[in-house]
């Protein structure tokens, strides 16, 4: 619908042009007089102000006249017509779309609120996707979201520390809020509100300095990632280890088919209350896929657990594997 207006948009200044054209061609060649003064003329006529007149008083000025004055108030009226549809239309397509986004977002559960689409939430939103993970993305600015409604993302227009857009972007039934604003102080106003909203969200937030760090720990955030600290110290991995740095690069490629470390938690499996010990999984058997890590109820992780190690309903395995072989095991749990 959008595309349709721009186009009559297009047809209106195209007639526009043709009519200032057409009335300085007329009276240059009606009145022989300069080019600037025929432009002037077509102006003050197609713009009905009357100001003083550079044209001969003859029979074909009037009816020449007369025809730019009657073809400009059917084109400018036309003109403003299309234009103020255009507006009309934008804004009624616009509450449409906010409405069916709206309707969605109320469907979902779990699922993952993203704060702010610069450069750090834009990147936390396309892992999500290539995850498949349902997220749904707050931002104030409606650039950094303008084309988001024909992909179908899913979206908040609004100030993401304010309650009632993160109750629109559904914080009552969400399993994760990441806050990547660019000010700290916005960031903490948003771990605040979200805390106080549900209390059992897992929130990640974006810190830019150290001092941020404790306080946005403290008002409510699980998990702070300072993105420069991360960067600095991966680029100092690349000088002391390269080869190791590079390895594990490779195994974090964004990308479905790139995915070689997948984490499987017990209760999600369907034979998990039969499993008693990284043994009785079999993981290497049947999938080809190796445990390299573990994570118990309490929140300890063991790196390269024994096969015997005891699991619980609760407990996380991190394993390895080629793509084929994650695919594998997704596919069997």
């Amino acid at each position: 619908m959008i595309q349709f207006f721009k186009n009559k948009i297009y047809v209106v200044s195209l007639l526009l042009m043709f009519l200032f054209v057409t009335a300085t061609t007329g009276y240059k060649l009606l009145s022989d007089i300069p080019w600037l003064d025929a432009f002037y003329m077509a102006v003050i006529t197609i713009a009905t102000v009357g100001f003083r007149e550079y044209v001969p008083d003859t029979a074909e000025a009037k009816i020449f006249t007369i025809f730019i004055i009657i073809s400009s108030l059917v084109i400018i009226g036309y003109s403003l017509s299309v234009v103020t549809e255009y507006i009309f239309s934008k804004n009624i397509l616009n509450q449409f779309i906010y409405k069916k986004v709206q309707q969605k977002i109320d469907k979902l559960s779990n699922h993952i609120i993203v704060c702010g689409f610069g450069r750090n939430g834009s990147q936390a939103a396309a892992k999500l996707s290539t995850y498949k993970k349902p997220y749904v993305v707050v931002e104030r600015d409606e650039q950094l979201i303008e084309g988001w409604a024909s992909e179908n993302k899913l979206f908040v227009k609004g100030d993401a520390s304010n309650d009632e857009v993160l109750l629109k972007a559904g914080i009552l039934k969400a399993s994760f809020l990441i806050t990547a604003l660019p000010s700290d102080a916005d960031n903490l106003y948003v771990v605040l509100t979200a805390r106080q909203l549900n209390p059992k969200l897992t929130i990640i937030s974006r810190a830019s300095q150290e001092s941020s760090y404790k306080k946005l720990k403290l008002a409510g955030a699980d998990n702070v990632i300072m993105p420069d600290k991360i960067g600095g110290d991966h680029m100092a991995s690349l000088v002391v280890s390269p080869d190791l740095t590079e390895f594990i690069d490779r195994l974090s490629i964004v990308g479905e088919n790139a995915v070689n470390i997948e984490e499987i938690c017990i209760k999600d499996m369907s034979s998990g209350k039969n499993i008693s010990s990284i043994r009785d999984l079999d993981l290497r058997k049947l999938t080809g896929c190796t445990v390299i890590g573990m994570k118990n109820s309490d929140g300890d992780y063991t790196i390269n657990p024994d096969p015997d190690t005891q699991l619980n309903i609760n407990s996380r395995i991190i394993v390895l594997g080629k793509t084929e072989q994650i695919k594998k095991l997704n596919e069997l749990f």
